[in-house]
């Protein structure tokens, strides 16, 4: 029943995307509604096809197993925030682009974990997870954030405009962070993949879910063109939504730093939001939080990266000397999602603690000038 439901339901944020929003978006765009309508239907049609996109992912990993099952959320789990910032970054918003990487960061490890323990916590006194996700989130970000602060730590403890030298230390900083994230899938994959059993395989436990598991694997090829076809439509509502986002931005009043940070996180990464609340009301905390983990390591160890080395092939130039804000924005966000999630036990007020701390960093940012 429970997968009827959810085939079900992605049926219906197909119809939706397809027959409704993306040819509404196409026809803002032809027929000159103007910029805030092309920018407001782009960006409501990139929602469901993010959720069927990330619905796919989710069932061809289940399908294929833990090691190819990971590597495909690995290369697709963010696919949605990628394929947006790329069309970004070509279209030379570089602003919008560097700043969407630290709210990226933000939404994953406040928001995301916020909500999930918050639903969560509503629903049960008190849910557990295994602490080994938390300790490895924690160490490995912790590591990354600081990697990713010291391009902005050496220019404004040194003064140094070279643009040159701050090009040096982000490729550098970039290409260990990529190595970092490969280390991370041999570990979680290979070496010590016993510890991350939780995921896949628990998925498939109940009578339900194992029936369910069973009708994936018949319609597996189907799952593969719905996730090839929604990642093709989402690259088209991302190039409508790029060429309006900071015109219509800006005559709401929204500083590039914003839209980076808040707006465009809160647009990408939808389908997260469900999955984590649907993990989450189901007492699956241990995957929960696997699910979170993955997504705030994905983001900063391969996204960020990524971004560097693409913009720099393509003559825009985007690197990780952030805004000092900004900077300080990850310190927080990582110290306390490390205090909360340490001691593998969660309630809703941990939930809440995580999001007001998010909402209190989106007032900053939205009153910050940069």
């Amino acid at each position: 029943m429970d997968g009827m439901k959810t085939l079900l339901s992605l049926k219906t944020f197909t119809i939706l995307a397809c027959v409704g929003l993306i040819p509404l978006s196409f026809a803002g765009e032809y027929f000159h509604w103007g910029e805030l309508a092309v920018f407001t239907t782009s960006a409501l049609a990139i929602i469901p096809l993010s959720v069927v996109l990330s619905t796919a992912t989710e069932k061809i990993a289940v399908v294929t197993g833990p090691s190819i099952g990971g590597l495909v959320n690995a290369i697709f789990g963010n696919a949605t925030e990628l394929i947006l910032a790329l069309v970004a970054l070509r279209a030379g918003l570089v602003d919008i682009v560097e700043a969407s990487i630290t709210g990226s960061i933000l939404g994953a490890l406040l928001l995301l974990l916020g909500l999930a323990m918050l639903a969560g916590g509503i629903r049960y006194k008190e849910q557990t997870f295994k602490p080994i996700f938390a300790r490895v989130n924690g160490s490995f970000m912790t590591l990354a954030v600081t990697a990713i602060a010291l391009p902005t730590l050496v220019t404004y403890t040194s003064n140094m405009v070279d643009p040159t030298a701050i090009k040096h230390i982000s490729m550098v900083t970039a290409s260990v962070l990529i190595v970092l994230y490969g280390l991370t899938l041999l570990f979680s994959l290979k070496t010590h993949s016993y510890l991350y059993d939780v995921g896949i395989a628990e998925e498939a436990q109940s009578t339900e879910e194992k029936a369910e598991l069973a009708h994936g694997q018949k319609a597996l090829a189907g799952w593969i063109g719905v996730l090839l076809l929604s990642t093709v439509a989402i690259a088209f509502e991302s190039d409508l939504f790029v060429n309006v986002v900071e015109s219509a931005t800006s005559g709401l009043g929204l500083t590039p730093l914003f839209t980076g940070v808040i707006l465009l996180p809160l647009i990408s990464d939808a389908s997260g939001y469900i999955t984590v609340t649907r993990l989450a009301l189901k007492d699956k905390m241990d995957l929960t939080v696997s699910t979170v983990t993955g997504d705030s390591l994905l983001i900063t160890l391969f996204v960020a990266p990524v971004l560097v080395f693409v913009g720099h092939y393509w003559g825009q130039p985007i690197d990780l000397n952030f805004n000092p804000f900004e900077v300080v924005a990850l310190v927080i966000a990582v110290t306390v999602n490390n205090l909360v999630s340490s001691g593998g036990r969660s309630n809703w007020l941990d939930g809440a603690l995580l999001l007001a701390t998010y909402i209190v960093l989106g007032v900053s940012f939205y009153y910050h000038p940069a």
